[in-house]
């Protein structure tokens, strides 16, 4: 069970469901979900009767009418994830978190102080469910990307290492949904052409596939069926957008009301940007339309920005020209990111130059938070909204 550069995906199952049934111990076997309007998370047991994440509550109660359903605990959720990295970084140094439930670990250099990775893996498993008190499933492999399928392929609550001289004969019975990048558009895709698993992809070649799915995605698709992926374990990787979402359910919402949630979303993530001391230039709208479609919108900025209402006016104007196809179509999600960042190092400053200084408004703000919490200043349109949930995530 030998793996040279080992490389460990661990990935918590179930997360946010599994820290509710470890704190209510009625809950344990049975099924929960986790959010009311929209599902947030569900147990196994509920995932069992086709509860999926991001399903809206009416129908995830259709499938599973006795499922349990709790409001989400954030903070509780944050607290066991930050005692699960601790578990990571006492097993490895060489620790990528991916999200707050799952992360690379590079163990390449530990097999005369710890053993082999198959054993590195099982302790690092018992002591997360020790410690913490949550089952977590490993995948084990020379690339990050095989270690990730892996722990797919294990879960839940499982153990799988890939030997180095049966990678492909793992890999290739799969099916082509295990792929990195395959979405349910290229799946179709791919199916439409007969290929259904990761070995009829690979045994096309890659001028095939760059012919039938273009440069990128072709030469993407045929690396990873043949299982080549060079990039190591990055500890202290920087963020390449920083953003958020809010599941909006079935409810019909006014522009106003789609507004107030732009505003409220970007006030959180340029605060977030200004906190990593980087800079955006390209602005990104993200919808989830009512018949399960989305779509995007970008714009890019003339100049980096770390200005809440730059990136605000700029967002609005991509709401503005969406706002058509959310009349015709509905929208359940609405979502923003900030793309194209660079450190916030002092920059060259553009004409006119002004007398004011807009900045001084989002550091007062920010100072205000930092000291008596995020709802202690809000605007006066988010006035008796709800906020929705913010979500716990990786540091930026």
């Amino acid at each position: 069970m030998f793996v040279s550069t080992p490389i460990l995906h661990a990935d918590l199952d179930a997360f946010y469901a599994a820290v509710e049934q470890r704190d209510d111990p009625s809950l344990r076997g049975r099924p929960v979900i986790v959010g009311g309007g929209v599902v947030l998370a569900a147990s196994y047991e509920a995932k069992a009767f086709g509860v999926r994440t991001a399903m809206g509550g009416a129908r995830a109660r259709r499938l599973c009418p006795h499922a349990i359903v709790v409001p989400p605990r954030m903070p509780a959720y944050s607290a066991a994830s930050k005692a699960v990295f601790e578990v990571f970084r006492g097993t490895t140094p060489l620790v990528e978190g991916l999200s707050i439930d799952e992360a690379f670990l590079d163990v390449g250099g530990l097999g005369r102080i710890s053993g082999p990775p198959e054993v590195i893996a099982a302790r690092l498993r018992a002591d997360v469910l020790a410690q913490v008190g949550l089952p977590i499933t490993v995948g084990v492999a020379r690339t990050k990307f095989l270690a990730k399928v892996a722990s797919g392929v294990a879960k839940p609550d499982g153990l799988l290492v890939v030997p180095a001289d049966r990678e492909l004969e793992f890999l290739h019975p799969l099916p082509v949904e295990r792929l990195w990048g395959v979405g349910e558009v290229t799946a179709a895709k791919l199916h439409a052409l007969g290929l259904r698993t990761v070995g009829e992809v690979a045994g096309l070649g890659e001028v095939a596939l760059v012919s039938m799915l273009g440069r990128a995605a072709g030469r993407h698709l045929h690396a990873l069926a043949h299982n080549h992926d060079p990039r190591p374990v990055q500890t202290g990787r920087r963020r390449r957008s920083i953003g958020s979402q809010r599941a909006l359910g079935r409810r019909e919402r006014t522009r106003d009301d789609l507004d107030a949630i732009l505003a409220s979303l970007l006030d959180g993530i340029a605060r977030r940007l200004r906190t990593a001391e980087r800079a955006c230039r390209t602005v990104v709208l993200r919808l989830r339309f009512a018949d399960f479609t989305r779509a995007t919108r970008s714009h890019t900025l003339r100049h980096p920005t770390t200005e809440t209402e730059v990136l605000l006016a700029a967002a609005r104007e991509l709401l503005g020209t969406a706002t058509p196809m959310i009349e015709n179509r509905g929208i359940t999600l609405l979502g923003v990111s900030l793309t194209n960042l660079q450190d916030d190092a002092p920059m060259q400053l553009a004409l006119p130059f002004e007398e004011r200084k807009p900045a001084a408004l989002d550091a007062a703000l920010d100072h205000v938070r930092d000291r008596f919490g995020s709802a202690s200043v809000t605007r006066a349109t988010l006035l008796g909204r709800d906020p929705g949930i913010s979500v716990p995530l990786l540091p930026d």
